[in-house]
This record gives structure tokens, C-alpha cells and sequence, in this order.
């Protein structure tokens, strides 16, 4: 199975996006409260302008990634047509976000933007295209944050999953592990009655060994003596019969 790169790109363009809109609302109450031209609100057109050039590079990356996977099948990497149409969605949301940041930080409408200054036309569908327009949009951001907010709960169901099984695995082993250290300590205790076995046995033999070494002497002093006797005995009558 080929490899996505989506998420991984998708997670940046996210990340850009959130900072752009941080860096919009710093420059909107800049602007309201500045007067033009003045250093703090250049700087921050400036740091907006740079955050989107940034942010479109990041886009592009991400819609090549859709386009490779429109082009070689979703199948190839596990996906279904849904899954595509909410990628291609996700592109087109952010970039008519950057479009209208843009638009705002230059002092221009947005190119999809109704023009006051046009009269409407005669055979114009709707006697609003503007408010059309923007109730178009509004249903469209709203089925975007439905489709953003649902990828954001299976990634977190998958880091979940994910963390359930590490933790399961850690359970394991430290079940094998307490089982190893509880028959290392039964080996020990084996181990020491064996030691105190041999300690009373060797302290049996000890004893008996004393034992036997002062009766050994005692007997040895007693045959001397007998001997000696009978030794003067048999001197005494070498000397009477002489």
C-alpha cells in the first residue's frame, strides 16, 4: 500500500492557518485603531502577508498530495471516494480563507466578492446573489467543520487505540516480570534453607569431631599408663630373679 502523506501535510497547513488568523485579528484591530502608514500596522501587514505565502506553499503541498491520490486511486492507499471529496473540500475552504485574509490585508474585496458598484442584471437568478452567496458558504464552512471536527476525532480514537495498546503491552511485560522476580525470590528462599541445613549439619560434624579428638586423647593417656606398668613390673622381677 502506497504511502498518504495527507495528515502529516494537513496537520501544517492546520497549524499556518490557525497562525494566520491569529496575525488577521492582530492586524484588524491594528487597523482600527492605528492611522495608515504607521510602523506597528505595517509590521503586522507584513507578518500576515509573509504567514500566508507560507501557508499557500503548505497548500500546495497538500493539494498535490489529493491530486496524487485522484490521480493513482484511492484504493491504492486505503481510501474511499468520500474520503477524496472531503480532502478536496478541506483545500478549497482554506483557500478561499487565504483569499479573504489576503484580500483584507491589500484593501480589496474578494475576487468571489459581489461588487456594489455593479448594477444587477436583468435575468440574475436571485434578487440577492449576495446574501445567496454567503448562505452557500455558510453551509459549506459548517459541513467543512463537520467533516474537520469528525477527522479530528478518529485521529484522536486512533492515538487512543494506539496508547491502549502500549499500555496493554507495558501490563504484559510487567506481569512477566513480577512473575520472574516471584520465582527468583522462591529460588532464594530455597536457597537459603539449604545454607541453614548446611550450617547445622557442619556444626553437628564439628561437635562430634571434638568429641571424638578428646576421647581420643583420654584413651591414649590411659593405655601409657598401663603401659608403663607393666613395664616396671617386668623390670622389678628382672631385678628380684637376678
Amino acid at each position: 500500500m502506497s504511502v498518504d502523506p495527507y495528515h502529516e501535510v494537513q496537520s501544517e497547513v492546520q497549524s499556518s492557518l490557525q497562525t494566520a488568523e491569529q496575525l488577521r485579528a492582530s492586524f484588524l484591530r491594528i487597523q482600527s485603531t492605528a492611522r495608515d502608514g504607521s510602523e506597528e500596522l505595517e509590521w503586522a501587514r507584513n507578518e500576515l502577508k509573509a504567514t500566508l505565502s507560507a501557508l499557500e506553499a503548505d497548500l500546495e503541498d497538500l493539494e498535490e498530495s489529493v491530486r496524487i491520490v485522484e490521480t493513482t486511486g484511492a484504493r491504492m492507499f486505503g481510501l474511499d471516494d468520500a474520503e477524496v471529496i472531503q480532502r478536496r473540500r478541506y483545500v478549497g475552504h482554506v483557500r478561499r480563507e487565504i483569499e479573504g485574509m489576503r484580500a483584507e490585508v491589500e484593501g480589496r474585496l474578494p475576487s468571489d466578492s459581489v461588487d456594489p458598484a455593479t448594477p444587477v442584471r436583468s435575468n440574475a437568478r436571485s434578487p440577492l446573489p449576495g446574501a445567496a452567496h454567503e448562505s452557500r458558504d455558510d453551509d459549506h464552512q459548517a459541513e467543512w467543520a463537520r467533516q474537520e471536527q469528525q477527522m479530528m476525532l478518529q485521529q484522536q480514537d486512533q492515538a487512543i487505540n494506539s496508547i491502549a495498546g502500549t499500555l496493554s503491552t507495558i501490563a504484559q511485560q510487567a506481569g512477566l516480570m513480577g512473575s520472574e522476580i516471584s520465582e527468583h525470590n522462591e529460588m532464594l528462599d530455597d536457597l537459603g534453607r539449604g545454607v541453614d541445613r548446611s550450617d547445622s549439619k557442619l556444626s553437628d560434624a564439628m561437635r562430634k569431631m571434638r568429641k571424638f579428638v578428646r576421647d581420643t586423647e583420654e584413651t591414649k593417656s590411659g593405655w601409657c599408663i598401663a603401659i608403663l606398668v607393666v613395664v616396671l613390673l617386668v623390670l622389678l622381677a628382672a631385678v628380684i630373679l637376678v
